[in-house]
C-alpha cells in the first residue's frame, strides 16, 4: 500500500518541468513496498472495510473499540498471525491518510495478548521434501518431454540452492555461472534483501545423474536455447515452450501435480516444500548451521532452526544415549 499522502504531495508539481521527477518520485514510493506486500495489504484492508460497511462502523478513521470487534470476531476462525498481518493493514492505512493509527491502543494491544494466550501463535508449516520423496517425484521424469526437462530442473535446483519459490521463478539465464565445481546461481533479489543487494549461492554436481540439479539445469537450458531472459518458462498443454516466466504459485501446482503422480500426498506441500526440505535434510545429515544458513540465506539463526527441528530431532537425542 503506497503512502497516499506521499504520493497526492508529488502527483501535481506547480511547473510542469517538475513532472518527470513527480512520475519518478511516484514509481520510487511504490516501491518501497514489495508488489505481494502491497496486494496483502490491501486485500486486508479492503477485508476490515467490508466488516466495517456491515457492521455500521467507520473505517478511516476507525475508532480502537471498531478494531477490538474485528479481530474478536475474526479470532474464531482466523490464525494469530492472520490477525497480526491484519493489524499492520489498519495501521499502515491510518498512516498513509496522516491519522493516528487505532491499533496502537493499550485495548488492541491487550486483545492481541489475550488470543495469542487462547489460541498460540504456533505456525503450521509447509512438509519438507524428503531427498527420497525427491527422487521419488523424479523418478517418472521424461527426458523427451519438455515439461519434465523443465520439472527436473526445477525441482532440484529449487532444492539444492534453497531458493524461495520468489527466487527461484525470478532467475534469469543471465543470472548463471557453470564452473568444474557446478553452478554459481545469482539471486539479485529476495524476500529479505529488497535493495537488491544480491548473494551467490553454489550449486554442486550430483552424486546421481537422475537427480543431479546442474546436469538437470544443463539439459533444461539445452532445450531453451536462450541466452537470456527468464530462466524457467511455461509450457503450454500442447507441450510447446511459452515465453511467459513462471508464476511462484506454478512452483507449488508443479509439486502438487508431481506429487500426486507418484502417489504422495499433496495437499500439505507447497513451493516452500523444496527450501524447508533442503534444510531439514542438511541437519539431519549433520550439516553444521552456518553451513546451511549460507545456503538459505537465512539471517536469524532463530527462523533456520525452526526449518531443522524435524530434521535434528534424532541427532543427538538425549532419549538414544539412555540405553533404552
Amino acid at each position: 500500500m503506497a503512502d497516499s499522502t506521499a504520493l497526492a504531495l508529488v502527483s501535481q508539481p506547480s511547473s510542469s518541468a517538475l513532472a518527470p521527477a513527480a512520475q519518478r518520485a511516484q514509481e520510487y514510493f511504490r516501491a518501497a513496498q514489495a508488489e505481494n506486500t502491497r496486494r496483502a495489504y490491501a486485500s486486508d484492508w479492503k477485508h476490515f472495510s467490508a466488516w466495517c460497511r456491515a457492521a455500521g462502523q467507520g473505517s478511516l478513521p476507525a475508532a480502537p473499540e471498531t478494531v477490538v470487534l474485528y479481530l474478536s470476531t475474526l479470532a474464531e476462525t482466523a490464525k494469530a498471525g492472520t490477525l497480526t498481518r491484519r493489524i499492520s493493514a489498519i495501521s499502515q492505512a491510518h498512516q498513509a491518510a496522516d491519522l493516528e493509527t487505532p491499533t496502537a491502543h493499550l485495548m488492541v494491544r491487550k486483545l492481541m495478548a489475550g488470543i495469542r494466550r487462547r489460541k498460540g501463535t504456533a505456525q503450521t508449516g509447509k512438509r519438507p521434501l524428503a531427498t527420497a520423496d525427491l527422487r521419488a517425484l523424479c523418478a517418472p521424469l521424461d527426458s523427451r518431454r519438455i515439461l519434465d526437462v523443465r520439472d527436473r530442473a526445477l525441482l532440484l535446483v529449487g532444492f539444492a540452492g534453497a531458493f524461495r519459490r520468489s527466487e527461484l521463478v525470478g532467475l534469469d539465464v543471465t543470472d548463471l555461472e557453470f564452473n568444474r565445481d557446478g553452478l554459481i546461481v545469482n539471486v539479485r533479489r529476495s524476500k529479505t534483501d529488497q535493495e537488491g543487494q544480491g548473494r551467490r549461492v553454489g550449486i554442486p554436481y550430483g552424486s546421481s545423474p537422475a537427480t543431479c540439479p546442474v546436469r538437470a539445469l544443463e539439459a533444461w537450458l539445452a532445450v531453451l536455447g536462450a541466452d537470456d531472459g527468464p530462466l524457467f518458462r511455461a509450457v503450454n498443454r500442447h507441450g510447446q515452450l511459452a515465453g511467459r516466466r513462471l508464476t511462484a504459485q506454478s512452483v507449488a501446482l508443479v509439486i502438487k501435480r508431481l506429487a500426486a503422480r507418484a502417489g504422495m500426498e499433496a495437499g500439505d506441500l507447497a513451493g516452500h516444500s523444496l527450501r524447508a526440505g533442503l534444510a531439514t535434510a542438511a541437519a539431519a545429515a549433520g550439516v553444521p548451521e552456518r553451513a546451511i544458513m549460507a545456503q538459505t540465506g537465512h539471517r536469524s539463526l532463530g527462523t533456520l532452526r525452526k526449518y531443522i527441528r524435524e530434521g535434528s530431532l534424532f541427532l543427538d537425542n538425549a532419549a538414544a544415549k539412555v540405553g533404552l
